[in-house]
């Protein structure tokens, strides 16, 4: 497993090593000692999936407010996503920056989304699944979201965002504490 982290601080972009034979593959996704040498403490409390049928699915970007700020970790199961992280940790050296990374079926890889940051993704192929592990049961009255689109971060999107939920389309621009 090897774990790199990106300009966010504290989020990881991590490649499972595969062990191939005639029958497929296996690989760990989740191991807590490899974590844990990178700082890592991550307790898995909950799994969700998501589907977007079509392309150009927006979903996000949430989060979720002090005290229940959640870390997740996502892969993306069946097709293909442009995944996004915004720090909104204040004491944070990468705050208000934003990173994106594709993760699909074919490249494996995955994404670790620290507590603080706003988390969201595009779908970029129907048919799309994506897993992911949270370290904190979601509690809907702390939740919170940016915009996709909020020319605060402005978000390099790879292709045209073609559906959006009303409540994600309904987030006001984000103001800066």
């Amino acid at each position: 497993m090897n774990l790199q982290e990106s300009f966010i601080s504290g989020s990881f972009v991590i490649k499972p090593n595969k062990i191939e034979d005639h029958r497929g593959f296996f690989s760990r996704i989740y191991c807590k000692e490899e974590f844990g040498k990178h700082n890592i403490d991550f307790q898995v409390e909950q799994v969700n999936m998501s589907f977007c049928t079509k392309k150009g699915t927006i979903r996000g970007l949430h989060f979720q407010k002090s005290p229940f700020e959640e870390a997740k970790l996502l892969r993306c199961t069946h097709g293909s996503i442009f995944d996004v992280i915004v720090d909104l940790r204040p004491k944070s050296p990468s705050y208000l920056k934003w990173f994106g990374t594709e993760l699909s079926e074919k490249n494996n890889e995955m994404i670790f989304v620290p507590p603080g940051c706003a988390h969201g993704y595009l779908s970029l192929e129907d048919f799309t699944a994506v897993s992911y592990m949270v370290n904190t049961p979601y509690s809907p009255g702390f939740e919170g979201g940016i915009r996709y689109d909020d020319p605060i971060f402005n978000i390099k999107w790879p292709i045209e965002i073609s559906v959006v939920s009303e409540k994600d389309q309904n987030i006001p621009n984000f103001i800066p504490a």
